[in-house]
């Protein structure tokens, strides 16, 4: 049973709110490094905003809920109640707002140097006032509806992160507010004619027409707002009925997601100088102070990503994911899987080869059924393309498809209709736990009758365009014993049935969180020659965290990489002094888990879809892989060494709870530039004998075809002379 607040030791823990809003920091230093692309350094300083963002409508809004309901809870990483999370959120986030702002003032300065300009109304020319006001009156005017509040005009709903503009107006003696939304269909900004690196945001064009929007009202005041809304829907609201009338669970999460976009505010953002107004606006939506955050950067950053047409030097190299090197193209997937286990490494490899498989088992008549998990999906999904052709072409298809992905809801809800219209299976999961694995089994009958199968695992989603942008691993086995768990896995999420025991993979919630600390236990009883490394995106599980202690206590040499947040302090004498942890913030998100037990050949690895994480554990269903091939093993160890090696891009986490840049010792290493330059090499797959032969025919009747098609000089009797006769290494 877990232990009580009060008993849990908090010398070597911090708390995830305060640790997750350091990660964003991490972020925000993306943006600062003058090494990094200008353009490149806007984009950080886009997903800067939109992390925290999505921090105030899930974990500010979850804290507001349970502050109502719980107010005596208490943290079990600080000791503190949800309400002192929350003043120890809004005292921090207020600096990175105000260091935020000076970073993107910085860019723009430089930006506008190298001729891309974010330009404010007033400094426009006078045929580009002309250019805009047309683009005014035809794209955005028509789609206005300005308002007043007063007794006849009520306060209107502010969406979820939409923007509008907002005036303090005095109509005789009396102040009013008007405010008037942005188009959610006008592009985020106008370029100017002929120019892809000049532009104007789209807000800044309705702020310079507010006056005459209200022009029978003096204007005193007026700024951009944007309000943010807790997100954190309970999934189990409204519990549909067990009765044979009540509704299925996608037409239960379609009411949700309405309920989503009218839950309570949560934060304000202005973009300009209002005092008033934003008093006005704050008492309105009943907002405290500390909600409110005035910023001088756009409220919306999106239109970094619309920028292009630039001086290549504001960017990155491109970067195309690349076919590995160790598989053929010629020889179809199931062939080379059957060889041996193949591995992918995001986004240094495409995809590709993965959809290959998918693809090759839709057309291949002998392929019975593929049974699949899905978070989340690509906009134009090759994936689900495929799953609905396998199953069209008579294919036994089942995909549980997870309509609770955060954020994704909706566009999982019409992936789950397409795919029963192409007439797959599809399942929702098991109530209350929601399906963050990432498998896959593919079943074929061979031609003695015989059944067999390849599995894939992998640590990231099934899609396409993300593959391009997080580090990712995928596996594909032909392995009896984990296709034998997988088909279980399977059979078991059918039932409902989620207490199942597996021989080889690590299920949650069942036997995952046991598993990995037995294994923690056997390093402990190997003392200082004990060796634990583990890479996840965060570390908050309580017992999990106290098994690491304890491991460092015996001497073991714990390793953690945690991309974000880590409630876990390294270096406190005698808890964790034989703990480093290392983040990695770079060009790509850092994504994959990996868990890794012992050393040599006896090492243990695993490829995960799951954090150190409570919900992880013990609230979701992930699945671990053992990576059993040698070769696989030996590389995995080597990616592990090259990451814990990174002087340019690695942070470390003091004892302190602040992180900090590695001193550079010998030559500069960045572990995502070394990636890039040095995809995974890995043996080649070699042709089975069967496909060996059938490629020597071919060649052979290639060549002779060649030969015979046009006369040869030194051609005797129509055969070719010595020197022209067919090699015999064919």
């Amino acid at each position: 049973m877990p232990q009580a607040a009060a008993s849990w030791d908090l010398s070597y823990t911090q708390n995830r709110e305060l640790s997750w809003l350091k990660f964003d920091a991490r972020v925000l230093e993306e943006a600062a490094d003058p090494q990094v692309p200008l353009l490149e350094r806007l984009r950080f300083v886009s997903i800067f905003t939109s992390n925290l963002d999505e921090f105030f409508m899930v974990r500010v809004g979850s804290l507001l809920d349970l502050d109502a309901v719980v107010p005596e809870k208490r943290d079990n990483k600080s000791g503190w109640t949800s309400r002192q999370q929350l003043e120890m959120i809004y005292e921090t986030v207020r600096p990175l707002i105000r260091r935020r702002d000076s970073v993107w003032a910085e860019i723009m300065t430089r930006l506008r140097e190298a001729g891309v300009e974010d330009v404010p109304y007033q400094s426009l020319s006078k045929e580009e006032k002309q250019y805009v006001l047309g683009y005014y009156k035809d794209r955005i005017f028509p789609l206005l509806s300005p308002q007043i509040i007063d007794r006849n005009h009520p306060f209107p709903h502010l969406k979820n992160k939409a923007l509008y503009a907002a005036a303090l107006l005095q109509s005789r003696e009396r102040k009013l507010l008007g405010i008037v939304g942005v188009p959610d269909t006008v592009p985020p900004v106008l370029f100017f004619p002929g120019q892809q690196s000049r532009f104007i945001r789209t807000e800044e064009i309705l702020l310079a027409q507010l006056k005459k929007i209200f022009r029978i009202y003096r204007l005193e005041e007026q700024c951009v707002v944007a309000v943010t809304r807790n997100a954190d829907i309970n999934y189990n609201d409204g519990q549909m009925d067990d009765d044979e009338n009540s509704q299925d669970f996608r037409s239960h999460m379609v009411q949700l997601l309405r309920q989503r976009e009218r839950l309570a505010p949560v934060r304000m953002e202005i973009q300009g100088e209002a005092p008033r107004l934003a008093e006005l606006l704050a008492g309105m939506l009943r907002l405290t102070r500390q909600q409110v955050y005035s910023c001088v950067c756009p409220l919306n950053l999106s239109y970094a990503y619309r920028l292009s047409g630039c001086d290549p030097r504001l960017y990155h190299s491109p970067h195309t994911p690349l076919w590995p090197a160790y598989l053929s193209r010629e020889i179809s997937m199931w062939s080379q899987i059957c060889q041996r286990d193949v591995l992918l490494f995001y986004p240094y490899h495409s995809m590709q080869p993965f959809l290959t498989l998918l693809r090759e088992a839709a057309e291949d008549p002998r392929v019975l059924s593929v049974q699949m998990t899905i978070y989340r999906l690509a906009g134009n999904s090759m994936v689900v393309k495929h799953l609905c052709a396998a199953a069209e072409n008579g294919k036994e298809v089942t995909v549980l498809v997870e309509l609770r992905a955060r954020f994704d809801e909706r566009n999982n809800i019409q992936w789950a209709r397409e795919l029963e219209e192409a007439g797959c299976r599809v399942l929702y999961g098991a109530e209350d736990y929601k399906c963050h694995s990432k498998i896959c089994l593919i079943t074929r009958q061979e031609k003695n009758g015989r059944l067999s199968h390849i599995t894939q695992i992998g640590t990231g989603n099934y899609n396409e365009k993300t593959a391009r942008l997080y580090t990712d691993f995928s596996i594909m086995t032909a392995s009896p014993e984990v296709a034998e768990d997988a088909a279980a896995f399977f059979r078991n999420m059918l039932i409902g049935d989620l207490s199942a025991g597996y021989r080889k993979l690590l299920v949650a919630p069942s036997t995952m969180k046991e598993t990995l600390m037995r294994l923690m236990e056997g390093e402990i009883a190997r003392g200082r020659r004990g060796h634990i490394i583990i890479k996840v995106n965060s570390i908050t599980e309580r017992e999990l965290i106290d098994k690491l202690s304890r491991a460092s206590q015996a001497g073991v040499r714990v390793e953690l990489i945690v991309r974000g947040i880590c409630c876990l302090v390294p270096g406190v004498p005698g808890k964790t002094d034989n703990i480093t942890v290392t983040s990695i913030v770079g060009r790509f998100l850092e994504h994959s888990r990996v868990y890794s037990f012992g050393d040599g050949e006896l090492r243990q690895i695993y490829i995960s879809s799951a954090d150190i994480m409570t919900r992880n554990q013990t609230r979701r269903v992930e699945i671990a892989l053992p990576v059993e091939s040698p070769e696989l093993r030996r590389w995995l160890s080597e990616y592990l060494e090259v990451l814990l090696s990174d002087n340019v891009k690695a942070r470390r986490l003091l004892p302190s709870g602040d992180y900090i840049a590695l001193a550079p010792q010998g030559e500069a290493l960045s572990s995502q530039e070394y990636f890039l330059k040095n995809p995974p090499d890995l043996q080649p797959t070699l042709l089975p004998k069967r496909t060996l032969w059938s490629e020597m025919h071919r060649a052979w009747g290639q060549a002779r075809s060649a030969l015979r098609a046009a006369p040869l000089p030194g051609r005797q009797g129509g055969r070719p002379s010595a020197q022209q006769q067919l090699p015999r290494s064919l």
